[in-house]
């Protein structure tokens, strides 16, 4: 995997709307390989600064512990100032706020 990858993550994660989410997988799907959610991680976690990577959630919509600066706690409360649902597990609703990609309005 290359810079090139990396990139395409960037592009995709910079058009995830305030207030939606999307998951590693979705990104991974929309990259054409649904089994590379460990690297878009990978590519999120190096990311340039100003990027919305907390945008993107686990697929059942569980937060990062690898977040900075705070893990979760930091995770969420952007999330959570953008308006994102949350269940009462702590977890992301995606049935209310999934973004499925560029297409997705």
């Amino acid at each position: 995997m290359g810079g090139g990858t990396f990139q395409k993550v960037y592009e995709l994660a910079a058009r995830i709307p305030p207030g939606r989410v999307t998951t590693y997988g979705q990104i991974a799907v929309y990259l054409g390989n649904p089994r590379l959610s460990r690297i878009v991680g990978c590519a999120l976690h190096a990311a340039p600064e100003g990027l919305p990577c907390h945008r993107v959630v686990g697929r059942d919509g569980h937060l990062s512990d690898a977040f900075q600066p705070l893990g979760r706690d930091s995770h969420r409360m952007l999330l959570e100032m953008e308006g994102v649902p949350f269940r009462l597990d702590g977890t992301v609703d995606l049935e209310k706020c999934l973004w499925r990609g560029p297409e997705d309005r």
